[in-house]
């Protein structure tokens, strides 16, 4: 429920659709100077003021977005969280945000509707088999829940798919993460930025980022379409667009962004109780509550701003659909978004501070920002608060490249699926 209002106030909002709603979090005036000052309102950077609030006291701290909230791809994903990651680094950061979603309703006092119905990713031939395996022993390994299914095993579980002597792609197994799900995200969105502002952080929307204010190395503001504001410290935490707002500070970041697309079918009954994901190409499916199967694949494949898909990619991803469930050359569908992905060389995130002094990044996400929300915010809030990063993000520098420690699941995931 809004802070300080009854059932009976919001009822009677509801009854008087002409009266305005009661906003879930503050609308404050921008401040001339904040302690901390977050470039990107996104569930990343929200999730970062919330925790810097929450782990660290600091409560003077302003999330400056360009749009309104939940505009960038935090509300233009496919809601997949899980924690089947095979690099050390990688293993434990996503194992430590897959638990902070089990408990973040509670956390929050709002419903981000986590459905841990789980996930499994299909072998497509027997080496595919033999690779989740090793997957799934690493993952035991480092106390997370993995099961190896056989042919049959599957079949029990998703009868709907293509068993037939003529599939295109035959099934010989899958791995299970039973703990993996589904979050509705632009609760995830509303819920983060509610309960940092019930903290006294400052959510600004409509406030985009002109440029940086660097005095001897040292970041102390940010120009803005609102004007000035000084800054103790700044976050950047702005997807698709890392690089361009890196850029403004004399940043030149070895990410590119490209778009990737997702889908939703018309309402059917429930079908699909898992998330799936396919092992003969990039693909993945879940069914949301209202009935619509949404499912994604690919990027498209060349660097763009734009959100808008381009027809061959729809394509490679509808035949994905159909040779997986036969039944879906049936349906209708209703609509397709895109979201803009900055894109690592090696697939893994930036979570470090900048050589320049008192600006930190967060960014370089590929397929995988969604899921890591809970944990790319609570380490970041350290990061920040601390000047230093914790050990589960330590990994994700800005000079692992030419150091030589590459955090590769991209690479892994061409084994099985992309990352």
């Amino acid at each position: 429920m809004a802070k300080g209002y009854s059932v009976f106030s919001l009822l009677r909002h509801a009854l008087k659709p002409d009266s305005p709603w009661p906003m879930a979090w503050e609308k404050p005036t921008p401040r001339s100077s904040y302690d901390v000052v977050i470039i990107g309102g996104g569930g990343h950077g929200l999730a970062t003021a919330y925790y810097l609030a929450k782990n660290h006291g600091i409560t003077n701290v302003a999330v400056l977005e360009r749009n309104y909230i939940g505009s960038g791809n935090v509300g233009r994903n496919t809601t997949l969280i899980r924690s089947n990651y095979v690099i050390d680094g990688n293993t434990q950061f996503f194992e430590h945000s897959m638990k902070l979603w089990e408990g973040l309703s509670h956390e929050l006092n709002y419903n981000c509707m986590v459905s841990q119905r789980g996930q499994i990713v299909l072998a497509v031939s027997p080496v595919q088999l033999d690779v989740f395996a090793r997957r799934g022993n690493i993952m035991r390994l480092n106390g997370i829940d993995a099961e190896l299914l056989d042919r049959g095993e599957v079949q029990k579980l998703l009868p709907y798919l293509d068993y037939s002597k003529d599939a295109r792609f035959p099934i010989w197994g899958a791995i299970h993460q039973a703990r993996a799900g589904t979050v509705r995200h632009d609760a995830v969105a509303w819920g983060y930025a509610r309960a940092a502002s019930q903290l006294g952080v400052h959510i600004i929307e409509n406030c985009e980022v002109t440029g940086m204010v660097i005095d001897n190395g040292r970041i102390t503001g940010v120009d803005t379409t609102q004007g000035r504001i000084n800054a103790g410290k700044v976050g950047i935490a702005v997807a698709g667009h890392t690089s361009e707002v890196a850029r403004m500070a004399g940043l030149r970041l070895p990410v590119e962004s490209h778009i990737l697309q997702a889908f939703v079918t018309e309402a059917v009954k429930p079908i699909v109780h898992h998330v799936v994901s396919w092992g003969a190409e990039l693909f993945y499916l879940s069914q949301s509550d209202k009935g619509g199967l949404v499912f994604g694949g690919h990027i498209d494949g060349f660097n763009t701003y734009t959100q808008r898909g381009q027809l061959f990619k729809i394509q490679d991803v509808m035949q994905c659909a159909v040779s997986l469930m036969p039944f879906m050359s049936r349906m209708r569908l209703l609509r397709h978004w895109g979201g803009i992905q900055d894109m690592t060389p090696d697939g893994s995130p930036f979570i470090c501070r900048t050589p320049v002094r008192d600006l930190y990044l967060n960014g370089g996400w590929c397929y995988q920002g969604f899921k890591a929300t809970p944990a790319s915010g609570w380490t970041f809030a350290h990061t920040i608060a601390n000047d230093n990063e914790h050990d589960l993000n330590r990994c994700y520098s800005l000079d692992r490249f030419e150091k030589g420690r590459e955090l590769d699941d991209y690479g892994i995931g061409n084994w099985t699926y992309k990352q």
